[in-house]
């Protein structure tokens, strides 16, 4: 059963450290909420039964939560 990935593991952060840094960085609050979208998305996509999306469309939902990720990760080395 698919479950959404968990950013803060993935980053290596506490989610009290992201909450700090999204309450004073604005363009990674905006990213965060962003990758929360495009996961559920992916998520929803891998439980659908009869309405299933195709593998390409799949693909591209998770590339698309990865691009956003890759951003997040350029923004926190930014603000750090």
């Amino acid at each position: 059963m698919p479950v959404p990935h968990d950013l803060f593991q993935d980053l290596k952060v506490s989610k009290e450290e992201i909450q700090q840094k999204r309450t004073k960085d604005p363009l990674l609050d905006s990213l965060i909420n962003k990758y929360s979208q495009a996961d559920a998305e992916v998520v929803k996509a891998e439980t659908a039964s009869s309405d299933a999306p195709s593998d390409d469309v799949l693909k591209k939902l998770k590339e698309k939560r990865l691009q956003v990720k890759d951003k997040i990760v350029q923004q926190l080395q930014a603000s750090s």
